[in-house]
């Protein structure tokens, strides 16, 4: 068997996993290779490169539904639906720039299998509450599916929740089924500055408490903003906190109107129109143009939103770090460019203190080595984890320790 090997069918890449159970084999499953930096780091591993399991095999406007081969770039899947004034909801970010510099949009099956969503998570949910079915070829050698084409088709142990966040750990997927939704023919941005973090998320909280419909909520403190490659974002070094609406034309400018009018205590309100709109939230989505570029760590920090500000402020006492908040106040996106060993020790304490966990998003193949990427998870937790993957790849086959050490 070559060092990689880039199945042409499903029946092609059951016989490859069935013969890597046989033979002691292991895999790193790869699309793009575009999130490779994102977990763990794999060894001693053939590559399975499902590239070639590529396409859209059906796509029905009226029914909002599309399916595609686990390889099929994110691209053309975007580029399909922008054609029919269609997207995926759960707003999927384009990384790879984080990790490589390069301009690769990624595959549906790695956006599934990381359950990568972006700032409109807050309002859509995120990518597995999106997935409707798939079929895929387990670590053990064996095809299974789940779900189907039909948001109520229920049958069955909903294994698409399992799948979609896996990192490739249980199962190798071939074919997804996902939901989209009609593009919002109008997008406002609201923006107003000056606000310290804590004020902020308390302006953004009452926003997304309100019947507003809220599709973004962000907030950039002081030397955060001015990276925006947008003059009405940047001009002024200055926080920024906003929020997206989104909808048809009428019920937007009703809504702006409502949103101008709580927040005129606040300070001179500004307004993005659809363009501008698009092009900041990608900025926030892909992160890469608020953070720094160098920073030897980038930290993907999930929080009750009230909670944000002070774990912040702690962060700060002890970390050489940027960060800005992103839905609503419950994600902080944060570079750190400490040259010690003790930052994941001093983020997991800070987190032991308050609700919400932690993710080691970008860092060395040495400190994601080193360190808990993920959150480390009670012995009970850990144990489910263990089983979980025994039962789905018993010979340990499928990105061995992409997740957890020794799982």
């Amino acid at each position: 068997m070559s060092s990689v090997f880039s199945p042409d069918t499903p029946k092609d890449l059951l016989d490859c996993i069935k013969m890597a159970c046989g033979q002691g084999e292991k895999f790193e499953i790869r699309g793009q290779g575009s999130k490779r930096g994102w977990g763990r780091p794999i060894h001693n591993c053939r590559i399975l490169d499902l590239g070639k399991l590529s396409g859209i095999s059906l796509y029905e406007p009226k029914e909002l539904v599309l399916s595609a081969a686990a390889g099929t770039t994110m691209k053309s899947i975007v580029e399909t639906l922008r054609d029919n004034d269609q997207y995926l909801a759960f707003e999927p970010p384009k990384l790879s720039s984080l990790y490589d510099g390069s301009d690769k949009c990624g595959t549906l099956g790695g956006v599934i299998a990381t359950n990568l969503s972006g700032p409109r998570r807050l309002s859509a949910g995120a990518a597995r509450d999106h997935l409707l079915g798939f079929e895929a070829v387990s670590g053990a050698g064996e095809y299974f599916k789940s779900g189907g084409r039909v948001v109520k088709n229920v049958t069955g142990f909903d294994l698409s929740k399992l799948l979609a966040g896996s990192f490739g750990t249980l199962a190798a997927m071939t074919s997804i089924t996902v939901k989209v939704l009609p593009r919002p023919n109008k997008s406002r941005t609201l923006l107003v500055r000056g606000l310290e973090n804590k004020a902020a998320i308390k302006v953004l909280s009452e926003s997304l408490s309100l019947s507003l419909e809220v599709s973004g909520a962000a907030h950039l403190p002081i030397g955060i903003s001015n990276k925006s490659s947008i003059p009405y974002i940047s001009s002024d070094n200055s926080s920024v906190t906003v929020i997206r609406l989104e909808g048809h034309a009428p019920s937007v400018e009703a809504r702006c109107k409502i949103v101008k009018k709580i927040w005129r205590e606040y300070g001179d309100i500004e307004e993005l129109h659809t363009h501008n709109t698009e092009k900041f939230w990608n900025e926030i989505s892909g992160i890469v143009t608020f953070l720094d570029q160098e920073a030897n760590q980038i930290w993907r920090i999930s929080v009750p939103p009230s909670q944000g500000a002070e774990l912040l402020v702690k962060l700060k006492e002890k970390l050489k770090c940027d960060a800005f908040f992103d839905w609503g106040g419950g994600l902080i996106w944060l570079s750190e460019s400490n040259e010690t060993k003790y930052s994941e020790k001093i983020i997991r304490e800070a987190m032991s203190e308050q609700s919400g966990h932690a993710t080691l998003f970008r860092a060395s193949d040495k400190d994601r080595e080193s360190f808990d990427v993920f959150n480390p998870q009670p012995n009970a937790l850990m144990n489910i984890t263990r089983k979980i993957k025994k039962n789905f790849d018993p010979h340990g086959v499928l990105n061995p320790e992409r997740m957890y050490e020794g799982v």
